[in-house]
């Protein structure tokens, strides 16, 4: 899994360890080890649910969708699913935090963990360094001016307005600037400002899809499904159309333009507050329907 991570970096990618993470640890080799411990189930701190319906385990969002964490266990299996409890899924944050106090816990103020998992919270560009070696280059506008230098694309992601350095230029206006893009080849940095096209998109590409109860019964005949899509944690539904591609890739197409689409990113499935699934992002399709290079 950290392999994979540093790989996706280092194509100038932006990966989701904690999917994987579940996936390939707390509902994997965690969960292998517990039934060779002789255990029938699991319990997990995630805000999730699970619910049996037409006879087959599926994964709700959580009741504090403030907290819902379906989004990071779209690739779980069906299988581990059923054998997982999720103690939380009915329960406010605050509820939780409540019966922690009545309890004298003393984490019950403890401030929400943030972070990626296996980094915990050590400065990211820190812990990259040691494994990748920069390779600074240049910040670009899209019409080719230079406007700054970056440290290395690994350390940016698309969408990112924060720590560019590249504010309060006398030849430009003072609207904030984005990362719209990465060229891999020529290792630049390309910028934006304000609300421009080439932050948006409407459809992305998608592969190595993950279902949990198999994919819809209209993709796998051929047709488009209709459904809401998050394609980062915390964002609301989207409302979207899948449909297969020839090459084995999903084809997920907008109603509304999405804002910093991000290849090694996932985009997660949802029939109300059913998760149904995901994919991992390969490229962006910009409102001028555009391919944005993958990265």
């Amino acid at each position: 899994m950290f392999s994979y991570c540093l790989d996706e970096y280092r194509d100038g990618r932006t990966p989701n360890p904690d999917v994987l993470c579940n996936r390939e640890i707390k509902f994997g080799e965690f969960l292998k080890y517990a039934k060779r411990l002789g255990g029938d189930l699991i319990a997990t701190g995630h805000y999730a649910r699970t619910q049996i319906i037409d006879g087959e385990v599926s994964l709700l969002k959580a009741k504090d969708l403030s907290k819902d964490q379906s989004y990071f266990l779209h690739a779980v299996s069906a299988d581990a699913l059923a054998v997982t409890v999720f103690p939380l899924g009915d329960l406010l944050k605050s509820d939780v935090r409540d019966m922690a106090r009545d309890h004298n816990l003393s984490v019950h103020d403890k401030k929400d963990s943030t972070g990626i998992c296996f980094i915990g919270e050590r400065p990211f560009r820190e812990f990259l360094a040691t494994f990748l070696p920069a390779n600074p280059g240049p910040i670009r506008t899209p019409d080719g001016s230079k406007v700054g230098e970056h440290s290395g694309l690994m350390y940016y992601t698309l969408g990112q307005r924060q720590g560019l350095g590249i504010g309060g230029r006398q030849d430009a206006n003072d609207e904030p600037w984005y990362v719209a893009a990465k060229d891999l080849e020529e290792n630049t940095l390309i910028v934006v400002q304000g609300d421009h096209p080439l932050r948006y998109s409407m459809a992305l590409e998608a592969s190595h899809a993950s279902w949990i109860n198999g994919p819809p019964d209209r993709l796998t005949a051929g047709k488009p499904y209709s459904c809401t899509a998050k394609i980062r944690y915390r964002q609301a539904d989207q409302p979207c159309t899948l449909e297969h591609r020839g090459d084995g890739k999903l084809l997920v197409s907008f109603e509304t333009p999405q804002a910093a689409v991000t290849p090694g990113q996932f985009a997660v499935f949802y029939e109300h507050n059913r998760c149904l699934g995901g994919a991992v992002i390969e490229r962006a399709i910009s409102s001028e329907d555009t391919m944005l290079k993958a990265g």
